[in-house]
């Protein structure tokens, strides 16, 4: 792998899992939110949910780092 791949792996790796991370937070803050309002009385306070969002954030970031370097590097092969 050249100098030129593997600095576009590393891009498009860190673009990634930057991406799926950021959209399983929104997910997860999407439905707490949604569960939280549809009860009677708020469940979780908002301190909760946005601990809830960083805990997300990092356990995605570190299964992303180790699944999109694998992707990536197959679909570069293939160009």
């Amino acid at each position: 792998m050249s100098e030129d791949s593997s600095s576009k792996m590393v891009k498009y790796t860190i673009m990634a899992s930057l991406a799926s991370s950021i959209s399983l937070v929104s997910l997860f803050a999407a439905l707490s939110i949604a569960i939280n309002s549809s009860r009677g009385s708020e469940v979780y306070s908002q301190v909760d949910i946005i601990a809830g969002m960083a805990f997300v954030f990092v356990l995605s970031m570190i299964v992303a780092a180790s699944v999109w370097p694998a992707v990536i590097e197959k679909k570069l092969k293939m160009e």
